[in-house]
């Protein structure tokens, strides 16, 4: 009966070994410094609050950065044949639609166009935090990414209501040059406070509820002899001390959330091109597949591409008006964010197998 009983137990540790298996995108150190890397953005800005002249310059690169991995969705789109053709009608007059209502936007309401903007490029960066969390999840066989996305979205709503509630956010946000454009998304955050305060309780105990409802699913998952990803905690568990900083230091925060995003993307974007387009035979015959495996490779490219994103940029500051910088600048971001929602879908085999995730 002993012998028995030690058995059962050894089988039962194995099992669990089983289900809990960690799983990474790139590897166990990279994948770590990816989730940590809004880290240094955060304690940068927390170190220069005191010098504003150096804060401006740090939360300008911060800003830089964000900016330069927009365009990057373009290139993915227009230099893959077969991706333009997915949704060729829609990539060949999106530009002009976006270029043209932004023009207009600008012309009718520049504070609605800033709020827009804000608010869709906060709820991008959130859900490639989410795309990456189901990176994580589908590794491991977990298809079901409901209610992560609640919770994500719900720790984004504390994030919103809190910092529009708290009566200190104006003040702290005035130490620091955001631009134009987020400033006037700042005022109308501030204008909201009479309604954020009452929202701040109701937003915490439902994300509260979110959080006990991911956990008893994931411990469900285990007891049913599924397999669950412990890196995929490391990187929401990362995700969520992020949005305690926002709370605790707005400034510092924001630049980690905006600074970690184009990391990330940058990051994701290196892997999938290389298991993508790598191999002449199944990398197809596109300008971007020949520019990946032409001899300066990724690096390469990526440096072009960077040369070419500090060439409009400069342009731009030294020729263009207030008007064509709104147009480009609107029509770019609005073009990453809408297009990553076509050719990023985790369900489609060639995205699946650049991100190394198993077949369904």
């Amino acid at each position: 009966m002993i012998t028995q009983s030690r058995s059962a137990e050894n089988t039962t540790t194995v099992d669990h070994a089983a289900a809990v298996r960690a799983a990474w995108i790139h590897r166990p150190a990279v994948d770590v410094l990816i989730a940590l890397c809004w880290v240094p953005f955060a304690l940068v800005a927390h170190r220069l609050e005191p010098s504003r002249g150096s804060l401006d310059l740090f939360v300008t690169g911060v800003f830089l950065l964000s900016f330069a991995h927009q365009p990057l969705t373009i290139a993915l789109v227009y230099g893959d044949t077969e991706q333009f053709r997915l949704r060729r009608a829609i990539f060949t007059w999106s530009p002009l639609v976006f270029a043209v209502a932004v023009l207009v936007a600008s012309n009718v309401s520049v504070v609605l166009l800033a709020v827009a903007g804000g608010l869709w490029n906060a709820e991008h960066t959130l859900m490639q935090r989410y795309g990456i969390t189901r990176i994580y999840g589908r590794k491991v066989s977990q298809h079901d990414g409901l209610v992560e996305k609640l919770l994500l979205f719900s720790w984004l709503g504390i994030g919103l209501v809190w910092v529009a509630a708290d009566a200190q956010t104006p003040d702290r946000l005035a130490t620091v040059s955001l631009g134009d454009n987020n400033s006037r998304g700042v005022e109308l955050l501030a204008s909201l406070r009479p309604v954020a305060g009452w929202l701040v309780l109701p937003v915490v105990l439902v994300s509260m509820g979110l959080l006990v409802r991911w956990l008893f699913d994931e411990r469900r998952t285990v007891n049913a002899g599924g397999t669950v990803n412990p890196v995929k905690w490391l990187y929401l568990g990362s995700t969520a001390v992020l949005f305690v900083v926002i709370l605790i230091d707005p400034i510092a925060g924001i630049m980690g959330y905006v600074g970690a995003h184009a990391v990330e993307y940058f990051a994701i974007v290196h892997q999938s091109l290389g298991r993508r387009y790598g191999d002449p035979v199944t990398g197809g015959r596109s300008p971007l597949g020949r520019a990946v495996r032409a001899r300066p490779g990724r690096l390469g490219f990526f440096a072009i591409y960077l040369g070419i994103v500090t060439g409009i940029v400069s342009l731009l500051e030294w020729r263009g008006s207030p008007v064509l910088y709104a147009v480009v600048f609107f029509t770019l971001g609005g073009l990453h964010v809408f297009y990553d929602g076509f050719i990023w879908k985790l369900r489609r085999p060639k995205v699946a197998a650049s991100l190394a995730i198993p077949p369904s």
